[in-house]
């Protein structure tokens, strides 16, 4: 598995590699980027006076050294240090694409000014339609992990990209997939009651048939469940809060591939999970 770990030098950005590396495969090759990115720098700064832009240069490198010697510790394999000067969306985009990295990590924070890029940076990333990412607000170490699923090929596609690519030995994990309650999905005065008793039933069994396929697709890969779960509510919502009460530290969701039209129209559960909840989260993308 070949990754792009995303730096600004801040400490949440490494809290991003060392939780991802407690799911990452030995082998697993990290290269990482640091942009130069002059748009969060006030108006009145000369980039090109007293010799500003040099200085900007040699502090990149010095974390990039820094990463070097960061995923050195955990174990993993390192692969080139990348410094780009530019737009960090549309350079680390660039570098993905150009590469074909499995997975995309950063992290998330809320900062402004010259460390704040992490936190709109890492949105704008996740968002891409064809980018998979990693994305950590918090440092964290329970080894629990969520399979948010909804049964659908693209939620198929997250759980094996993550079977064959992540280390889930002596990790916890667990199941959880959402009904929307019928209800809540058409007009009122569309449907009696009788109807709605049938939909809810229909959307249980079908649930129950997800997760027991889960568990025994699991189970051929010699891994236990610790639990699996039917929920009902708001699909977002309720994952968001069943992390919470189970201390997971990442939740892994697949989502398909969307303009950024349609996600604007359409929303996206993997869009409002990833914005609210404080676990790590695994977008996994297939333009299907």
């Amino acid at each position: 598995m070949k990754v792009l770990f995303c730096t600004d030098g801040s400490k949440i950005s490494f809290n991003a590699l060392h939780n991802f590396a407690k799911w990452a495969p030995e082998n697993t090759i990290i290269d990482a980027i640091c942009v130069i990115d002059w748009s969060f720098l006030p108006d009145d700064v000369v980039i090109e006076a007293d010799g500003f832009s040099t200085s900007c240069a040699n502090i990149a490198d010095n974390l990039l050294d820094y990463a070097k010697k960061e995923v050195e510790k955990t174990g993993l394999l390192f692969g080139e240090k990348i410094k780009h000067c530019g737009s960090a969306v549309e350079s680390i985009l660039e570098q993905a694409q150009k590469e074909c990295y499995d997975i995309v990590l950063l992290g998330s924070h809320g900062k402004k000014g010259i460390q704040k890029w992490l936190g709109s940076v890492s949105r704008e990333i996740a968002y891409n339609e064809n980018i998979s990412t990693y994305i950590t607000k918090e440092e964290n170490g329970k080894m629990r992990v969520l399979f948010a699923t909804d049964g659908t090929e693209i939620s198929n596609f997250a759980i094996t990209k993550a079977i064959e690519e992540l280390n889930l030995e002596n990790k916890e994990i667990f199941l959880c997939t959402v009904n929307e309650n019928p209800d809540t999905l058409f007009l009122d005065g569309t449907l009696d009651s009788n109807w709605i008793l049938a939909i809810e039933a229909q959307q249980e069994k079908y649930s129950y048939s997800t997760l027991n396929n889960l568990k025994e697709r699991f189970k051929t890969k010699g891994f236990e469940i610790e639990d699996a779960i039917v929920l009902t509510g708001n699909p977002a919502q309720k994952i968001i809060d069943f992390a919470k009460s189970r201390q997971i530290d990442l939740i892994i969701m697949g989502s398909k591939g969307k303009t950024k039209m349609q996600d604007f129209l359409l929303g996206s559960v993997s869009k409002k999970v990833l914005e609210s909840t404080n676990s790590d989260v695994l977008i996994y993308k297939n333009s299907l």
